[in-house]
């Protein structure tokens, strides 16, 4: 019965596979005008050590990536250990003791929740006076009129937008939205910085934030932008004086963006950037085949397979642990690497619940490899991303769809 609807799916979706493809062909255009406008050549791949003087490849690189993403400047390094370091990095840059940070997407992802102060930490900007406060969307949608009157209120110094659901069941932001909440903030408020969070988001839609007036946008490399290539890293990218900002608080006052050494990594950023509209191709037509196929199966997904998306994220509500636990475990169980461990539910650093997680990916934590997984609380929802090629996701998806219905 799976495969006769998975055959039925891929006659179907041919339409939304092509729009897709077409994307891709963009992206990579626009990657491969950014490698030669930067005449990148072998002689970028040599690395440095020490304190990083006069990396060749490693100002190549960031000027590729404000390139591709639309930015004034770009700070792209190895040293910045994940999406949430580099978001971190960026939130401790900009706001100083009794500034106000707020969230106009509700509550960030857990990962945030220690570097803010929601969650207690000695550490966070609450611990340096920095407020913080959040207003929730409306329907998926910004609440513009709570937003107009905390301007009018107070003064805010950073917006702070995540694109991505995270583990909530709102629905991502698309740069449409984007766009139109940044037309009413500035009549309000023209030097408020916006920051998004573009995790999951890069290359999904041709139009960057930074294009409809964001100052700042974030993200991962071992994520979109990484091409499965990337080993670890990440970005942040926008206003040339806030860059300077985000380098001199990863490095230090004086240095900044003149210091940090590549340590090998500049061919595999540059690969990985390459690669990246393939992949993020690939893993839009895994996600599209996986929310028609559970949808047809009767499970509540999001986005539908027909719905426009805004990122490589696909949520899949089993309202059962079991079937959860035993969907990523199959996940994991078609995975190149570590195939035989079987994810169970566990504690993680930065989250409350315990995380069940299949990431049996090359590089350790990489999403955009094929992973899957959710938080054990009601309603037991799975977030699936990735697909290095579609024919892995594919083979992936059908044998862990096969497997609850084996359960």
């Amino acid at each position: 019965m799976i495969d006769e609807l998975v055959k039925q799916a891929e006659s179907e979706l041919q339409e939304i596979f092509h729009k897709i493809d077409e994307n891709e062909y963009y992206f990579s255009t626009l990657v491969l005008n950014a490698f030669k406008e930067a005449n990148i050549s072998e002689n970028h791949f040599n690395m440095t050590t020490g304190y990083g003087y006069n990396d060749l490849g490693r100002d190549a690189i960031e000027q590729v990536f404000a390139s591709v993403l639309k930015g004034e400047a770009a700070l792209v390094r190895n040293q910045m250990i994940s999406g949430s370091h580099a978001l971190s990095t960026t939130l401790f840059a900009l706001l100083r003791p009794k500034d106000v940070l707020l969230s106009i997407t509700g509550l960030p992802y857990d990962t945030l929740h220690e570097v803010i102060g929601i969650k207690k930490n000695p550490s966070s900007l609450k611990s340096f006076q920095i407020e913080y406060e959040q207003i929730d969307l409306v329907d998926n949608k910004f609440d513009i009129p709570s937003i107009i009157n905390k301007l009018k209120e107070k003064k805010i110094k950073v917006i702070e937008i995540q694109r991505s659901r995270g583990y909530s069941t709102r629905k991502s932001i698309s740069v449409k939205d984007i766009e139109e909440v940044i037309r009413e903030i500035r009549k309000v408020d023209q030097d408020v910085i916006i920051m998004v969070d573009n995790c999951y988001c890069e290359m999904v839609e041709k139009t960057s934030p930074l294009e409809v007036g964001a100052n700042i946008i974030v993200g991962s490399l071992i994520k979109n932008l990484g091409g499965s290539i990337a080993s670890n890293g990440a970005y942040i990218c926008g206003d040339k004086k806030l860059i300077e900002l985000c380098a001199e608080r990863l490095n230090l006052p004086g240095e900044g963006i003149d210091v940090g050494p590549s340590l090998g990594a500049n061919k595999s950023i540059l690969q990985g950037l390459y690669f990246a509209p393939s992949v993020v191709a690939s893993s839009l037509k895994t996600a599209v085949l996986t929310s028609y196929l559970l949808e047809k199966l009767g499970y509540e997904v999001s986005p539908r397979y027909n719905e426009a998306r805004a990122d490589i994220v696909e949520a899949i509500t089993f309202k059962d642990k079991n079937l959860l636990i035993k969907y990523v475990q199959n996940i994991q169980a078609s995975s190149p690497i570590d195939s035989s461990t079987l994810p169970i539910p566990a504690p993680m650093p930065g989250y409350d619940d315990d995380i069940i997680m299949a990431s049996g990916s090359f590089t350790q934590g990489s999403s955009i490899e094929l992973s899957c997984d959710g938080p054990l609380r009601e309603p037991f929802i799975a977030y699936q991303q990735g697909g290095v090629t579609y024919n892995y996701g594919k083979i992936a998806v059908i044998n862990a769809i096969k497997s609850i219905f084996k359960s």
